[in-house]
């Protein structure tokens, strides 16, 4: 019998906001992969080990994505990777798949998804607390109100202003961070931003003039139309 993969999401960052079933299947399950060179360094691992210290005497399964924008390399990345859980899966073990924030939203593990349920093997996600849920509540603001609509792009956008309507969450903003605030300066916005929200090192922005050009790769922002 094939073993299942569970896609689990440990939230994004603080240890108490992992979901009971997040902690459950850590426990019951012998085998971990996460994402990266080593397991230890993976943001992922350390919310997880925070949660379920015992987790450190499983079986550690790293798998490295490097982060790159050729097409290429990817795709040889992802077959690894699916390849090294399909031993697993095919040896009749579960193995459990950590990732930040809930894995339906911008999770590596999309890749993977395919290259294992094309060969037959089954794939469960678990919902973690999603970051812009977790930053949204550490401003203590609404997301949405009434019929607002929400809007969660990467902010990659063009420097347009940003024309949609409601909320919008930009996420993976730190890379180019200066030319987000630019067009969020011209959109009319009330901004504010969490730093590696429910983290450590969390750094909490009131406004646009609050952020640093240089924030980091954890920095999501929320950009309200004002009423």
């Amino acid at each position: 019998m094939k073993g299942t993969l569970y896609c689990v999401g440990v939230g994004p960052g603080d240890p108490e906001l992992m979901t009971l079933k997040a902690v459950r299947l850590i426990r019951d399950n012998d085998v971990i992969a996460v994402p990266g060179r080593t397991a230890e360094v993976s943001v992922a691992y350390r919310i997880a080990a925070g949660a379920v210290p015992e987790i450190s005497g499983k079986e550690l399964v790293p798998l490295f994505m490097p982060m790159t924008g050729d097409r290429e390399v990817l795709r040889e990345a992802h077959k690894t990777c699916a390849e090294t859980l399909k031993s697993y899966l095919a040896a009749g073990k579960d193995v459990v798949y950590l990732t930040l924030g809930d894995p339906t939203v911008y999770c590596t593990f999309a890749y993977l998804q395919p290259l294992l349920e094309e060969d037959g093997f089954g794939v469960d996600y678990v919902s973690g607390i999603p970051s812009f849920c977790a930053a949204a509540a550490r401003l203590g603001i609404p997301l949405t109100e009434g019929d607002e609509p929400l809007h969660v792009i990467p902010a990659d956008f063009s420097d347009d202003g940003l024309p949609l309507p409601g909320t919008c969450v930009l996420m993976k903003s730190g890379s180019r961070m200066a030319a987000v605030k630019d067009a969020l300066r011209r959109s009319g916005r009330d901004v504010r931003a969490v730093e590696n929200c429910s983290m450590e090192n969390e750094r909490v922005y009131r406004g646009i003039e609050e952020i640093p050009d240089c924030s980091g790769y954890f920095t999501l922002v929320i950009a309200k139309e004002k009423n």
